[in-house]
């Protein structure tokens, strides 16, 4: 697919073909893209933890209070150590940098997905100790995203965008 493609067809998806599952090699190619996102001093701040077993992720989607996801087959969920990027970088590093590099991980994740005909959608708003109390992470490492991920069992078009001369200034 070119790339522009899989920029416009690329939208939040919360239904998932449940007989469908995806793929160690999906899993991998996912993760691959992810790694190789920018990151500042390529310190690489990320985590991910992936939940494929039925009670993981039940268990996950209730920490988010988010049902659906867990219809999924596989849940990444994208965490930050924001230690290496402290150390190197005093609060900056720990307050934006670590969370911009990760932030790019998961918009690879999310690329790679539509590109091999999966679909995803971006959960951010959630307890970030719950989540990571499900997935056992400790502090203080810290989930930033949440990604369902799975084949998609709606279409459909993207939403609207506002338009360019609305949000962007020329200087």
């Amino acid at each position: 697919m070119e790339y522009r493609d899989v920029i416009a067809k690329r939208r939040s998806v919360r239904r998932f073909n449940t007989k469908l599952a995806v793929s160690d090699s999906d899993i991998d190619a996912l993760l691959e893209a992810a790694i190789a996102a920018p990151s500042a001093g390529n310190i690489q701040p990320w985590r991910f933890f992936v939940v494929r077993s039925t009670e993981a992720r039940e268990r996950l989607a209730g920490a988010l209070g988010q049902r659906w996801a867990a219809a999924a087959p596989v849940v990444i969920v994208v965490a930050v150590d924001p230690r290496p990027s402290a150390a190197r970088y005093s609060d900056r590093g720990e307050y934006l940098y670590c969370i911009q590099d990760t932030a790019a991980a998961v918009e690879h994740i999310l690329l790679t997905a539509v590109d091999r005909g999966l679909a995803s959608c971006w959960i951010g708003a959630f307890d970030d100790r719950a989540v990571a109390e499900a997935i056992g992470a400790v502090a203080p490492i810290t989930p930033v995203a949440v990604l369902p991920v799975g084949h998609p069992a709606e279409s459909g078009g993207r939403p609207a965008r506002r338009p360019l001369n609305e949000i962007t200034t020329w200087l």
